[in-house]
C-alpha cells in the first residue's frame, strides 16, 4: 500500500510539473517560429518586387535586384514604417511624398543606368531613389531643397553604406555644372517643363526622365542625340509632388 501510494503521488507530480513545461516549450517554439521585424520586411519586400514592379512589365535585371536589396522601409518614418512596402506613395514630412515602388522600379528602367554612368536626381527626398541608383551607377549627385529632408537622406544614405551618392541642398532649377555633363538624370518632382539648364548639362547620348506638368503630369523620356538635339516621349500620366524653385 505504502509502495502504491507513492507511486500514483510521485505520477500525479510528474504530470502537474510536466504542463508548465510544455507551456514553455510550445511558447518556444512559437518566438522560434515567429519572423524577426528584419525577416518580415524582407519578405514584404521580395513581394513588392514580384507583385507590383515586375509583374507590370519592369524586367530590367539589375534594377529589380536594386529593389530587392535596398530597404525601403529605413527611407520613411517609423509612423508609417509598416506600409513601406504598399502600393502607393507614402508621406515623407515637409508636404513630400516617397514614390509609389513602381514608379521608383519604372523611372529607373527607362533611365537605363549603367556602371559607368555619372548621374543627376533632382529632388532627394528621403533618399530611397538615390540608394537604388547607388547600386547601379558609377556617380550620384542629387539634389534637395529642403534642408531637413537633404540632411536626413545624406545621413540615412551615409548610415546604410551609400559611398557613391553626394547630396547638397540646392536648388535644383539651377542644376549642378560643376559637376556635369551628366548621362543620365532623373527629376523626383514635376516642373511645369523641363528646366534648360537641365538639358545643357545632359551628355550627348544621354536621357533624361522626369513627371512634367502642372494639374495633368506625364512621366516623360528625353534623349539626348550626338548632335545635341533632344527628342521627347511621354510614357504615362502621373501625379508628383511640384518641383519647387528657389527664392534666390
Amino acid at each position: 500500500m505504502t509502495n502504491t501510494k507513492w507511486l500514483a503521488l510521485g505520477q500525479a507530480c510528474s504530470t502537474q510539473a510536466l504542463v508548465p513545461l510544455l507551456f514553455t516549450l510550445m511558447l518556444g517554439v512559437a518566438v522560434a517560429q515567429a519572423p524577426a521585424p528584419a525577416d518580415l520586411y524582407q519578405s514584404r519586400r521580395l513581394m513588392m518586387v514580384k507583385d507590383q514592379i515586375e509583374a507590370r512589365g519592369v524586367q530590367n535585371p539589375e534594377v529589380l535586384a536594386a529593389m530587392r536589396t535596398v530597404p525601403r522601409e529605413l527611407f520613411v518614418p517609423e509612423d508609417v514604417r509598416p506600409q513601406a512596402y504598399e502600393d502607393h506613395p507614402l508621406p515623407i514630412g515637409f508636404e513630400q511624398t516617397i514614390s509609389q515602388p513602381f514608379i521608383v522600379g519604372l523611372m529607373t528602367a527607362l533611365l537605363d543606368p549603367k556602371k559607368n554612368h555619372r548621374v543627376l536626381e533632382i529632388g532627394t527626398g528621403s533618399g530611397y531613389q538615390a540608394a537604388i541608383l547607388s547600386r547601379l551607377v558609377g556617380e550620384l549627385y542629387s539634389i534637395e531643397i529642403v534642408p531637413a529632408l537633404a540632411r536626413s537622406a545624406a545621413g540615412t544614405l551615409r548610415s546604410l553604406g551609400f559611398r557613391n551618392v553626394t547630396v547638397r541642398e540646392g536648388d535644383g532649377y539651377r542644376g549642378w555644372p560643376e559637376k556635369g555633363p551628366f548621362d543620365r538624370i532623373i527629376l523626383t518632382a514635376a516642373p511645369p517643363e523641363i528646366p534648360q539648364v537641365l538639358l545643357d548639362e545632359l551628355r550627348p547620348g544621354g536621357r533624361l526622365v522626369a513627371p512634367v506638368g502642372v494639374g495633368a503630369q506625364n512621366l516623360v523620356v528625353v534623349r539626348k542625340s550626338a548632335d545635341g538635339k533632344t527628342t521627347t516621349r511621354s510614357v504615362l500620366p502621373v501625379r508628383f509632388v511640384p518641383m519647387i524653385k528657389g527664392t534666390q
